[in-house]
C-alpha cells in the first residue's frame, strides 16, 4: 500500500471517528443542553412527534447524530421517562446509537399502546389497578436487557415517588458517585416512573442494598424541568442553560383532569391507603427544598427557554390510556399541528399562556442551529486542547 493511500485512509478514519464522538463535557463549551418530557401515558405521541423534527433537523446537518449527541440531560417523568430510556438506552452493548429514535417512539406507541393499556379480562378478579402492566414489563425487560444508568449515551434524570418512604426517588446520572444504590437497571427505572396509581401497579425491586417501592414520577413532578434543571445547576456549574421542555397537552378545563383520577372505587380505594402519599404531594416538601436549590443560584435567560405544549388539546384525546386507533392518529397530529402554532409562554401573573412572534418549528430550527453550534464549539475545543488540529463536523 503507497504511503499516500495509507495517509488518505488515516485521514477518513479519523474524520469518519470524529462524525461519532460523543458530546463532549459543558466544560468545553458555553452552555449546558437540557432536554425534558413531561408525563401522560400515549399521549407522549405528542412530544415524541414534536420530536421527530428536531431530530430530523439536527441530521440534516450531520446524519450521524442523535438527539444524545446534542443534549447534555434528557429527562423525563413518567411516559417522558420512558421516552428518555428509549432516547438514551445504547442500541446494543458499546453503541453509540440510541435505541430508538423520535420517529420510531411514536411508532412504539401506536404498535405497543393498546397492549400496554389492555383492559384486564372479566374473569379476573383482581380490579385494581385498572391494567396488570405485564406486557410493559415484559416489554421494558426485552429491550432494555441489563443496561444500567450509568451506560446512558447522555446523563439522565427521571423522577419517581416511593409509597412506602414517602418521598421523591431521583434517578440522576448526576448522582451515582456518591449515591451508587441508584444505579438500577434502566428496564427498573422505566417501570417505576410510569407505575400511575391505579392504572398500573407499583414496581418494587432491590438495587445495592436498597429496596425501593415506586409509583408514576408525576407523583414527584409530571414536568420534569426544574428538577433536570436543578441537577444540572448542583452538579455542573453556572454554565448557561439551554431548556427545550415538552407537554402532553393540555384541555381547555384542566380542573377535569384531576377529578378524573379519582373517580371510581378503584381510585378511592388507593386514596384511602396512601393517604401519606396525597399529603406529601399536596404540600411537596420535599419537593420544595428540591426547587429552592434551582431559584437561589440563579434564573434562566428567556431566549434559552422554549417550551412547547398543546394547551387546547381536545376533550376526546385527553385519556391517558386511550389507545383507540383513531385518538392514536389524532395525537399523532397534534404533534404536528404544534409545529405550526405560536410558541407560547406562560405569564406568571394571570397563569394564562400568551403568544410569541415565531411559530414551534422556527424556535425548533433556532434551538438546532444552538445545539449544532455548540456541539462543533466542543470538538474544536477538546481537540485543541489535545495539540491537535481542531476537528469541525462537515458533511
Amino acid at each position: 500500500m503507497s504511503p499516500f493511500v495509507l495517509f488518505a485512509l488515516m485521514l477518513f478514519s479519523q474524520f469518519m471517528a470524529g462524525l461519532n464522538t460523543p458530546l463532549p463535557p459543558p466544560s468545553y463549551g458555553d452552555h449546558v443542553s437540557i432536554l425534558s418530557i413531561d408525563g401522560g401515558g400515549i399521549k407522549g405521541i405528542i412530544p415524541a412527534t414534536v420530536l421527530d423534527y428536531l431530530d430530523k433537523a439536527l441530521k440534516a446537518k450531520n446524519p450521524t447524530t442523535s438527539l444524545a449527541d446534542y443534549f447534555d440531560v434528557i429527562s423525563g417523568t413518567s411516559t417522558g421517562g420512558l421516552m428518555t430510556l428509549m432516547l438514551t438506552a445504547p442500541s446494543s452493548p458499546g453503541s453509540n446509537q440510541p435505541l430508538f429514535t423520535p420517529s420510531e417512539v411514536v411508532q412504539f406507541y401506536k404498535t405497543y399502546g393498546p397492549d400496554i393499556f389492555k383492559p384486564r379480562p372479566l374473569w379476573d378478579p383482581i380490579k385494581c389497578p385498572k391494567y396488570d402492566g405485564v406486557f410493559l414489563r415484559d416489554k421494558a425487560r426485552e429491550l432494555l436487557n441489563d443496561t444500567r444508568l450509568n451506560q446512558t449515551l447522555t446523563n439522565v434524570v427521571i423522577t419517581s415517588f416511593d409509597e412506602q418512604k414517602i418521598y421523591p426517588v431521583i434517578f440522576s446520572s448526576f448522582k451515582l458517585k456518591t449515591e451508587t444504590y441508584l444505579n438500577a437497571q434502566l428496564s427498573d427505572i422505566g417501570l417505576a416512573t410510569s407505575a400511575a396509581p391505579t392504572f398500573l401497579p407499583a414496581h418494587e425491586f432491590e438495587n445495592g442494598g436498597v429496596k425501593f417501592d415506586l409509583i408514576d414520577g408525576a407523583m414527584a413532578a409530571n414536568n420534569p424541568a426544574l428538577v433536570a434543571t436543578s441537577e444540572v445547576i448542583q452538579h455542573s456549574g453556572q454554565k448557561e442553560i439551554l431548556l427545550l421542555s415538552l407537554g402532553t397537552g393540555i384541555t381547555p378545563k384542566a380542573q377535569d383532569n384531576l377529578g378524573n383520577i379519582f373517580d371510581g372505587v378503584c381510585q378511592l380505594g388507593w386514596l384511602a391507603q396512601n393517604i401519606e402519599v396525597i399529603s406529601e404531594v399536596a404540600y411537596s416538601t420535599d419537593m420544595t427544598h428540591y426547587y429552592l436549590a434551582t431559584i437561589f443560584p440563579g434564573l434562566l435567560p428567556a431566549d434559552n427557554y422554549l417550551r412547547i405544549e398543546e394547551y387546547n388539546l381536545d376533550p376526546s384525546m385527553k385519556d391517558m390510556d386511550n389507545t383507540d386507533k383513531k385518538n392514536l392518529d389524532n395525537l399523532e397530529k397534534a404533534g404536528t399541528g404544534l409545529l405550526t402554532q405560536k410558541v407560547k409562554r406562560i405569564n406568571v401573573n394571570t397563569f394564562l399562556p400568551y403568544e410569541l412572534d415565531q411559530t414551534n418549528a422556527e424556535a425548533l430550527d433556532r434551538l438546532a442551529e444552538k445545539l449544532y453550534a455548540e456541539r462543533q464549539l466542543r470538538l474544536k475545543r477538546k481537540s485543541m486542547e489535545k495539540g491537535g488540529r481542531p476537528f469541525i463536523e462537515t458533511i
